[in-house]
């Protein structure tokens, strides 16, 4: 398939004119070099999205960058024999849109090492409604799990749990067998966090103790907002049990003591889902795409939006104003 001399992208400048972002022609020369080229199907929004597109986070780390740290579409050229025209690829995290070009352009340019065939039991629709969210949720299981979690240590709680991380988290723990504690503080998505998969929704109060130890109350979890909250988790979860932190959205402090660690032996867990490496990256998605499969995904795609929709999409999501996933569309 030949590649149209330019098309369109969404990208962010920063230079003598200021910090902006929007969508403008490009040709493939202008996109970070790579072995693959692609015609993009879907991409994502995700957090960082947001805070890269707006200039409210310090994502990109050279200029000018189309944006997009999702990207899922059909190869249309490649010098890697790995990859044939036609192939349907993926890709998250990996540099994209922090210090190579993104996915929100009509054609995307991969390295090959970091390009994964579309996995058995996902469409690319499906495979970006996960994007980056999905695997975030799902490294931070099979981190877990490597550490002898088990659904016998009790439920997980998943903070921040309406959001693309938190949304996942919850559909693919209980699609893992686990019973799901969702905390939030937005009360009147329960219903919503019930449909996909939450045995409870509790209120952010449940995790409000600034005692060094407590009850315990969850077998292990996945944090999303740091600070007191993912305090009061380590000194409420069980024996040997595991919490992953994969998000600051509220605090990036850990204000806490040694005492979870070495009386009640929990471990915390780093999630850095961007540089995962490709041995661990293939198993993730494999996971996803067999018996770590959320049962949800339409559910949790709760908007669509062309380019043209990127900026307010950006500022609904840093408002607090959205829930589940955005799936971008070509």
């Amino acid at each position: 398939m030949a590649i149209p001399s330019t098309f369109m992208a969404f990208r962010i400048h920063n230079d003598a004119s200021g910090y902006r972002s929007g969508i403008e022609q490009v040709a493939i020369d202008d996109l970070a070099p790579g072995e693959v080229v692609i015609k993009t199907a879907y991409s994502s929004v995700n957090f960082k999205d947001a805070l890269a597109g707006t200039g409210q986070g310090k994502i990109l780390r050279k200029f000018p960058l189309v944006g997009g740290i999702d990207v899922a579409g059909h190869v249309v050229a490649s010098t890697d024999p790995k990859f044939k025209e036609g192939d349907a690829v993926l890709a998250t995290g990996s540099g994209l849109s922090e210090t190579r070009d993104g996915g929100y352009s009509q054609y995307a340019r991969l390295e090959s090492k970091w390009a994964i065939p579309l996995p058995a039991g996902l469409t690319l629709r499906e495979s970006m409604i996960l994007g980056t969210a999905g695997f975030t949720a799902a490294l931070a299981l099979l981190r877990m799990s490597e550490n002898r979690q088990s659904p016998e240590l009790g439920p997980l709680a998943v903070t921040g749990a309406t959001g693309g991380v938190g949304s996942l988290a919850v559909d693919i723990f209980s699609s893992a067998g686990y019973e799901v504690h969702a905390i939030s503080g937005k009360t009147d998505q329960a219903a919503y966090l019930k449909s996909i998969g939450a045995r409870e929704v509790l209120g952010r109060e449940v995790l409000s103790t600034t005692r060094p130890m407590d009850t315990a109350r969850f077998g292990g979890g996945l944090d999303n907002v740091g600070g007191p909250m993912l305090a009061s988790l380590l000194a409420q979860t069980a024996p040997y049990g595991n919490v992953a932190s994969a998000g600051l959205a509220a605090a990036a402090d850990l204000p806490t003591t040694v005492m979870p660690f070495i009386i009640r032996g929990v471990s915390l867990l780093g999630v850095a889902s961007a540089g995962t490496a490709r041995d661990i990256r293939d198993e993730v998605w494999r996971r996803l795409a067999s018996d770590w499969k959320p049962r949800h995904l339409d559910a949790i795609c709760t908007a669509e939006t062309a380019l043209e929709g990127l900026p307010a999409v950006f500022e609904r999501m840093l408002a607090g104003g959205s829930h589940g996933r955005t799936l971008v569309t070509f």
